[in-house]
């Protein structure tokens, strides 16, 4: 192999992984987003849980002193 072909071929190696390190980043943003989308779609309603929960436990008692 002459300089040449070997320079050409660290050229092609090189646009490979600058081209792996572009895939590599999308897909860590979209694992980031997704986990914060699946955490919120997860804790929301939890959040909701806790001031709902008592508002109907409220509501079912007073429903049994009737």
């Amino acid at each position: 192999m002459n300089e040449q072909e070997l320079a050409q071929k660290l050229a092609t190696l090189e646009q490979k992984v600058d081209a792996i390190y572009v895939s590599t980043e999308k897909t860590r943003k979209y694992f980031l987003a997704v986990l914060i989308v699946s955490v919120v779609a997860f804790v929301l309603p939890l959040i909701g849980l806790v001031f709902a929960v008592p508002s109907f436990l409220d509501t079912y008692s007073s429903l049994g002193n009737l």
